[in-house]
């Protein structure tokens, strides 16, 4: 197993990309969120409300997810951006221990450091209500309502990565999870916020102190993704795990336990 020390030497590329990547799926909410929902942004007045309001703000966000799994930066890291598929990976032993670390904190240090972006920015109107950096919270129907949805669409999420990325349709996975992101963000986003990221829920919660129901966004989504992986594992088998990439491009660098690459692509610890 790979020492943290080295991993970071080596890997350090990677490393910063999941912070960077979530860091822009932050910035991209925040702006999205001012403009299309708060008082003070030009827009307010000239825009629908209600559903098609949150069908524009889940059609930008999905196509955010999009346009990272499928950038250089998404292709050479993997694309998670989030805890919970690091974590799913990491079971299903796609990843090393210790990248799974550092992936974890470099995702919750960039998402943070992306909502502070967008407060340097837009100020109150992004900081005060409704907006209210883009915390997630429960909704009307409650807590229970909120870990059931989150739970749900994590398991949906993962489940559907797992099945497409290891087929003969595999390029397409990063379009099936940007829509279903656009989906969930339009119709599910009342019951729980739409977080399935314990670093995007962590990157609004530290600047805000809006903590309601923290604690579903750390456990819901996990678990999820966890239990689509033993779905996925109990199906077809660890074997037809391929990699940990959303998209697995050759002509950049893999750091998994990969099946697309002859031998491993970070070379040996040390």
């Amino acid at each position: 197993m790979r020492t943290v020390a080295w991993t970071l030497r080596a890997h350090w590329p990677e490393i910063l990309i999941e912070a960077g990547g979530l860091g822009l799926f932050m910035i991209s909410a925040g702006v999205f969120a001012t403009l299309l929902y708060s008082p003070l942004s030009p827009l307010a007045g000239h825009l629908p409300g209600g559903l098609l309001r949150d069908a524009l703000m889940g059609l930008a966000m999905g196509a955010t997810a999009i346009a990272l799994i499928y950038s250089p930066w998404g292709q050479r890291s993997g694309a998670h951006f989030n805890p919970s598929v690091t974590l799913t990976f990491l079971r299903l032993g796609k990843i090393d221990p210790a990248d799974a670390l550092l992936y974890v904190g470099a995702q919750a240090a960039g998402g943070t450091l992306g909502v502070l972006f967008v407060r340097a920015l837009f100020g109150d109107a992004f900081s005060a209500p409704p907006v209210r950096f883009v915390a997630t919270v429960p909704g009307a129907t409650g807590t229970g309502a909120a870990f059931a949805a989150e739970l749900a669409i994590s398991a949906l999420l993962m489940t559907a990565v797992l099945w497409i990325s290891n087929g003969r349709f595999a390029r397409v996975t990063g379009l099936v999870a940007g829509t279903l992101v656009a989906l969930y963000i339009t119709f599910e986003a009342p019951l729980s916020g739409m977080s399935m990221n314990p670093a995007r829920s962590f990157a609004s919660a530290l600047p805000s102190g809006v903590w309601d129901g923290f604690w579903i966004y750390l456990i819901a989504p996990p678990l999820g993704m966890l239990l689509a992986a033993e779905g996925y594992r109990a199906a077809r088998g660890l074997g037809r795990v391929y990699c940990a990439k959303l998209h697995h491009a050759d002509d950049h660098r893999c750091i998994f336990r990969c099946r697309y690459c002859e031998s491993p692509a970070a070379g040996n610890p040390s």
